[in-house]
């Protein structure tokens, strides 16, 4: 039988992924920052940002001299698997910050309305979300336990 270490060198999400959420953490970093974050090029990370952009995730707003970064509301996931849900939640359930539900007219992924996702906004539970947001996020306290029951790197 073959060595397993091929394949133990793999992570779950995507760099795409994970410069979203570094981005949802920090909206005002630089790029170089997001890079050392995600163990990346600086180059790289630029091209994700591009593509993030251009596919409607986010948006690079002008802040003086620098660029800050907003999660567009509404945005959803591109593959047919998780078709009609929104990254939002992904966001929230990584960032720990809580998904606002987009308000009438604000981005969709599909280019439709505009306006951005603040990350400091709350949500209501009880306004009619995504049902398989819902079941992400009741799902999340599991995911976050640690084996000291709490989430790992929180302290108490």
């Amino acid at each position: 039988m073959g060595s397993l270490t091929g394949r133990q060198n793999w992570t779950f999400l995507t760099n795409h992924a994970r410069v979203l959420v570094t981005i949802a953490r920090d909206p005002a970093a630089r790029l170089r920052d997001v890079a050392l974050a995600c163990a990346l090029t600086e180059r790289t990370v630029q091209t994700i940002v591009a593509d993030l952009e251009s596919d409607g995730y986010l948006q690079r707003v002008r802040d003086g001299r620098r660029n800050r970064y907003e999660i567009s509301a509404g945005a959803v996931f591109k593959h047919p698997a998780e078709a009609g849900v929104q990254v939002a939640g992904l966001l929230a359930l990584l960032t720990g910050v809580p998904a606002a539900d987009p308000e009438p007219g604000h981005a969709r992924a599909d280019g439709e309305g505009e306006g951005a996702l603040e990350s400091d906004t709350g949500s209501d539970p009880d306004s009619g979300a995504d049902p398989a947001l819902e079941r992400l996020a009741d799902a999340a306290p599991l995911a976050a336990d640690g084996p000291g029951g709490a989430a790992p790197g929180a302290s108490a």
